[in-house]
C-alpha cells in the first residue's frame, strides 16, 4: 500500500510533459541532503485505485503525465497503479525512484519514464553534469537515457 503526502502539477520533472506529481511517503532510502525528508514518514492519504482515478478525473485534462515521486517502499504497487493510469486514460506515466537499479521484475511495461538513483550531494541533482541520477524514456521496454534534457543550455 502506498500513501501520498500531496500532489502538484509540475513542468520540469518529466521533459515535455505537464505532470501530475504525487509525492509518495514511506521512503526507505534516507538520502543525505534529501530535499523532502518529511516523505520518509509513513503518513498521508492512501493511494488506491479510487483515489488515483479521482485525481485523474479532476486534473486529467490539464496534464499529460502522472508521476509517482517515490514509492521505493513498494515498487510493485507503483507498477500496478501506473497500470491503472494506463488502463483508464491516455496519460503517460513516470516514476522517480531513489534506487540505483530497477526491481527484479517487469516494471517498465507500465511506465513511459523512470528516474533512477539516490540524491548524492557531491554529484548534484539531475540538472548537474556530474549527477549520478538518470532519467530514461521507455519505449517498448527499451531505456533511452534523456538525462541531458535537464542540463541548462
Amino acid at each position: 500500500m502506498l500513501k501520498y503526502y500531496n500532489f502538484d502539477i509540475v513542468f520540469a520533472e518529466i521533459p515535455g510533459e505537464v505532470t501530475l506529481a504525487l509525492n509518495i511517503t514511506g521512503c526507505p532510502n534516507n538520502c543525505a541532503g534529501c530535499h523532502s525528508p518529511h516523505l520518509r514518514e509513513d503518513t498521508g492519504q492512501v493511494l488506491d485505485d479510487d483515489e488515483l482515478l479521482s485525481l485523474i478525473e479532476r486534473y486529467g485534462r490539464a496534464v499529460t503525465c502522472v508521476c509517482f515521486m517515490g514509492g521505493d517502499n513498494d515498487p510493485q504497487e507503483v507498477a500496478r497503479l501506473a497500470g491503472t493510469v494506463r488502463s483508464h486514460s491516455t496519460l503517460r506515466t513516470g516514476w522517480y525512484s531513489g534506487r540505483d537499479e530497477l526491481p527484479g521484475y517487469d516494471i517498465l511495461s507500465s511506465l513511459d519514464y523512470i528516474k533512477t538513483g539516490p540524491y548524492r550531494k557531491e554529484a548534484g541533482p539531475l540538472g548537474t553534469p556530474a549527477t549520478n541520477q538518470r532519467m530514461y524514456r521507455i519505449t517498448d521496454g527499451t531505456l533511452d537515457d534523456i538525462t541531458r534534457m535537464f542540463l541548462k543550455k
